[in-house]
């Protein structure tokens, strides 16, 4: 999201569903990041599948998807935008991409989670409380639950996970917004990391037994230029004991796109993966489109995962990544340009 113009607009079984399973194959498992991604990532995208609809909503783009595949079908949550509106959520759901764009589109301003500024969700079900859980931001860092991800009036009224914007974001942010929150647990803690538009990468944590409580001070996870380590970061678990990070930058022809780094820790180290403009995770100079080139921007999403619970699992022999991307002759204000979602799938993966 950019979020310089957002502040300028006024049951479940106790275990984990049985449906969360593995799509990758058990060999997989076995393999760290290191082994199983190439030095160099080739992607293929599709043409824009899902944009707004004409209902009178005057929506004028659709962001920053969510996406998991659970009782088989594909359950999105993402960002609507328009001005002035500003911006809120949305759900829908399709069994093949192929009819993604014919999808119901469900407002979640109807439900309890409730009208005024929400965007750029995050969805997972996490397992100890049976419990699904969608991450968002409206001003501060927020979330809702629900007992059935395909009851679109189930979810909750927001809660945050701070009771302000901490301190450690403060103390970075002139200049920037506090936005993109994302969560990802391991064993024993769940950790919430965001974003400032400014170059920083924030990371906090609670325990596993105490989420969504008593989350801790943030920290600075990852720095560099404001354009290069801008906002939408997703960090996913690969096999054992290994991560993935992306965050999206700003490239030289102003274009936006995404950088990659590894850890076997999600509180040590980050080592670069893909993240140069030459050497991209995600960029214009490595994806190939069907049809025409309808974005040069690879923009905020997230990847289909291989379970659906607070882990954040995938496997990387099977890398696909819906994303927002918006015609290249389009002008104007941000949250007026027409973003449409579509679906990258790596072509070179090294499994």
């Amino acid at each position: 999201m950019l979020a310089g113009f957002f502040l300028l607009l006024t049951g479940f079984a106790a275990a984990l569903p049985a449906h969360d399973v593995s799509v990758s194959g058990s060999a997989s498992k076995t393999l760290t990041a290191r082994q199983s991604f190439p030095s160099t990532f080739k992607w293929s995208s599709s043409e824009a599948l899902v944009g707004p609809k004409s209902d009178g909503r005057n929506i004028a783009g659709i962001k920053d998807p969510s996406i998991i595949f659970y009782e088989d079908k594909y359950h999105v949550f993402a960002s609507t935008a328009s001005s002035p509106g500003g911006y809120n959520l949305v759900y829908f759901s399709f069994t093949d991409f192929a009819e993604a764009g014919n999808a119901t589109f469900h407002y979640l301003d109807q439900s309890p989670l409730g009208k005024g500024y929400r965007a750029a969700p995050q969805v997972f079900y996490f397992e100890p409380q049976s419990l699904w859980y969608l991450i968002y931001q409206n001003n501060n860092a927020a979330y809702s639950t629900n007992k059935d991800i395909n009851d679109p009036s189930g979810w909750t009224a927001p809660k945050t996970f701070f009771s302000n914007v901490p301190s450690t974001i403060n103390k970075y942010l002139s200049g920037g917004y506090w936005v993109d929150m994302w969560v990802i647990c391991d064993a024993e803690n769940c950790h919430h990391f965001s974003s400032d538009d400014n170059g920083h990468l924030f990371r906090a944590q609670t325990s596993v037994s105490d989420f969504p409580n008593k989350m801790g001070e943030p920290v600075v996870a990852l720095q560099d230029s404001k354009n290069a380590l801008f906002e939408a970061s997703n960090v996913y678990k690969i096999g054992d004991s290994e991560y993935l990070l992306i965050v999206e930058a700003i490239s030289s022809d102003g274009a936006r796109w995404f950088r990659s780094w590894t850890s076997d820790s999600l509180s040590r180290k980050w080592t670069a993966l893909a993240a140069t403009e030459s050497n991209p995770f995600a960029r214009s100079n490595n994806v190939a489109f069907t049809g025409k080139t309808w974005t040069k921007s690879i923009s905020h999403g997230e990847m289909i995962r291989d379970k659906v619970d607070q882990t954040m699992t995938i496997s990387p022999c099977n890398l696909r990544y819906l994303y927002q991307g918006v015609d290249p002759s389009a002008s104007g204000n941000y949250n007026s340009l027409p973003w449409k979602l579509g679906l990258l799938t790596q072509t070179n993966s090294a499994c």
